[in-house]
């Protein structure tokens, strides 16, 4: 599957970028170059910080992609904040300059983590994104430690159908996310892997 067209940076960018990019032209226009540098610094430093680069999204039935850019720091079991009791846990370190945008881990339908009085687990945050595949299975993504407190921004709403690798929120500033699936899937990363968003397997659900 080939990934979704888009623009280089994520939509939420575009308007701090057009500011300081007229703030730089209006300081070479009507000041003396040099003070433009700072600006122009900032300029380049937030397309960085906004881009959202186009993925290709490996063609693996039931696979389950990477959310985010960033580094595996853990992998474990939990019962925490989970549809399906015990569960695979995976936790990723977000590289701050990786893309902006996260993506869907797997093709889904979005749910309500609030919708069911059995088999959410506790201390499950309201934001966190549960979505239930086709066959049943569950994989819930979570963003946790958000920089000045600019928590990530959903970008699909409840019982939305997405498609794998399919953009689903902007990550701001968030300094990790999680992800937790079926205990009978398989988990095909390691501590210390680097991955890609909407490109590199965390694993898979069972198939039917």
């Amino acid at each position: 599957m080939r990934g979704q067209r888009n623009p280089f940076v994520a939509q939420e960018g575009l308007p701090i970028l057009v500011l300081v990019a007229a703030l730089v032209a209006l300081l070479l226009r009507y000041f003396e170059p040099w003070l433009a540098l700072l600006p122009l610094a900032a300029f380049v430093w937030l397309v960085l910080l906004f881009r959202d680069p186009r993925r290709e999204i490996p063609p693996v039935a039931l696979g389950i992609v990477s959310p985010v850019d960033g580094e595996i720091v853990a992998v474990a079991t939990t019962d925490r904040c989970v549809v399906q009791g015990e569960a695979y846990r995976v936790r990723i370190r977000i590289d701050m300059m990786g893309a902006y945008t996260a993506r869907s881990p797997i093709e889904g339908r979005i749910m309500d983590l609030h919708s069911r009085e059995e088999g959410v687990g506790p201390e499950c945050p309201a934001n966190a994104l549960w979505v239930e595949t086709d066959e049943g299975d569950s994989v819930v993504l979570q963003f946790h430690e958000y920089r000045f407190g600019l928590a990530p921004k959903s970008l699909v709403k409840l019982g939305e159908r997405v498609g794998q690798g399919q953009r689903c929120a902007y990550v701001r500033l968030a300094r990790f996310a999680e992800l937790t699936l079926p205990l009978d899937g398989k988990v095909e990363v390691k501590v210390g892997d680097r991955v890609t968003a909407g490109c590199d397997l965390i694993g898979a659900v069972p198939h039917p």
